[in-house]
């Protein structure tokens, strides 16, 4: 049993421990709400020599001279985002209190991160082979490889049990509109038969009606002739004779066609032989139908470990002239991209503030193609089709929004952006990138590209629209280009 002292001293150790807890919490969201803050919102990373323009935001100082030196011309210099102008072009001071916040948050958060992300921790399993500070094993990071590959195939078993149940529903819709159509062609041939049959009797029931009449009509003469036989005055044979013996035009009975037992039998034959098609239809559509069924949909391969096993899904990429930024030139048959001015004309898809462009080709399947890239501030990444392209907000940012996803290849502090959230990654990165998609796995893959394929991040998740490849450069020496995979 404890006594009041130790109980009190417990107690006191339990509350220390929430309130550190608590403010490590409050100083982790610290650092994600200073990184947001003080990033520059035209090259989208932590400021770079803050400067403050006059209306209050702050920039890099050299991103803010590079858009002022772009509008020299205009006499007129405006804030990117506020878009309010200043005229002269104001004088640009570093702001001190800023720069010290950013390295603040490098010391105490991207640092510690970046450094963290390699390192054995206390609940990671050490590599015994490395010396001084311990790397995390490989096998650890095999068995991380492995858990992704198991929520592969999780989601996969979702993906095919909707898609079970979509085929399950048309299929059965479609077959039962065949039976739908079936029945009402049988009632059709039913109502048609009987309409001629009707049609039939009633043209031989007047023809029998009429033939009854001549009958009766020729009885009469006969009557009337056999009467005037026996008649002994031969003035009164001779006088009625030719009104009695004169008869009307006798149809020729022998013309009626008559088919017993054969009506109908071209309908019967006519519908034996459709039945017999469709059978054939029915045996041959269900060798596919079946054939369809257990042809597996997805073949859940795995990733290639060796670069040529990734070339064997290489893909051609030229990058869309209607797509790119005016800040942007292309060349090399539209595979280069230099950070050059141009006058383009005016297209609703054309990125009209951020220094992009996306490929022509649509990305689907599994898929690999390399960028190599030259310069400080280039971004390597996919695309949705319809992200937003026009004005300053970051929805048109590729990384920022849930439509992009894009590796920053700066060898200071590379990272990884989706959907406005940063994932620091192992650097320094090759001036090579890899980029491996396989668009129905769900999997999105970055290498460095040297004498070996070194993973620098690995997204997974579901991908909704074809995907298409796409460049951000904002150094005015930024380059990067798709070059010819053998």
């Amino acid at each position: 049993m404890m006594n009041r002292s130790e109980l009190k001293l417990l107690s006191l150790k339990v509350k220390l421990n929430q309130s550190l807890r608590h403010e490590a919490e409050m100083e982790q969201k610290g650092v994600e709400l200073d990184q947001e803050t003080i990033s520059c919102s035209i090259c989208l990373d932590l400021l770079k020599d803050p400067v403050t323009v006059p209306c209050g935001h702050s920039y890099c100082m050299s991103c803010i001279q590079t858009h002022w030196d772009g509008e020299d011309g205009k006499n007129l210099h405006s804030c990117p985002q506020c878009r309010q102008t200043f005229t002269p072009r104001p004088v640009l001071v570093k702001n001190t209190m800023m720069a010290v916040l950013v390295e603040q948050l490098k010391k105490t958060g991207l640092g510690a991160a970046a450094a963290d992300h390699c390192y054995a921790g206390a609940e990671d399993v050490a590599c015994d082979v490395c010396t001084g500070r311990k790397l995390k094993a490989k096998i650890q990071q095999r068995i991380k490889d492995k858990q992704k590959d198991v929520k592969v195939l999780q989601q996969e078993v979702d993906i095919i049990s909707r898609s079970a149940d979509e085929a399950v529903e048309k299929s059965d819709r479609i077959l039962t509109e065949q039976i739908r159509l079936m029945e009402e062609r049988r009632c059709d041939v039913k109502k048609q038969i009987r309409s001629q049959q009707e049609t039939e009797v009633s043209r031989v029931k007047e023809l029998e009606s009429k033939l009854e009449q001549e009958i009766t009509e020729l009885r009469r003469k006969d009557e009337e002739m056999d009467k005037l036989s026996h008649t002994h005055d031969h003035n009164q044979f001779l006088h009625q004779y030719p009104s009695v013996s004169e008869l009307s035009e006798d149809p020729d009975s022998s013309g009626i066609d008559v088919r017993p037992l054969s009506y109908f039998e071209d309908v019967t034959t006519a519908v034996s032989e459709l039945r017999d098609n469709l059978r054939h239809s029915l045996t041959e559509g269900w060798t596919n139908i079946s054939l369809s069924i257990t042809q597996p949909q997805v073949l859940l391969q795995p990733e290639p470990r060796t670069r040529a096993g990734f070339l064997q899904f290489s893909r051609k990429i030229t990058l869309d002239p209607n797509t790119v930024n005016d800040s942007l030139s292309l060349s090399g048959e539209n595979k280069r991209a230099t950070h050059q001015s141009q006058n383009y004309h005016d297209h609703p898809d054309r990125f009209s503030n951020f220094c992009q462009v996306l490929s022509t080709e649509s990305l689907t399947g599994r898929c690999y193609w390399e960028v190599e890239w030259r310069g400080t501030n280039v971004r390597v990444g996919v695309a949705y089709k319809d992200i937003k392209r026009k004005g300053g907000s970051t929805e048109c940012a590729f990384g920022y929004n849930d439509k992009s996803w894009a590796l920053h290849c700066d060898n200071n502090a590379p990272a990884f952006r989706h959907n406005h959230v940063q994932s620091l990654v192992p650097g320094p990165v090759s001036s090579r990138i890899g980029v491996y998609l396989d668009h129905t796995a769900g999997i999105l893959s970055f290498y460095s590209v040297s004498d070996t394929m070194t993973l620098i991040h690995r997204v997974q998740g579901t991908f909704t629209q074809p995907l298409h490849a796409g460049l951000y450069l904002w150094g005015s020496r930024d380059t990067a280009y798709f070059p010819q995979l053998q």
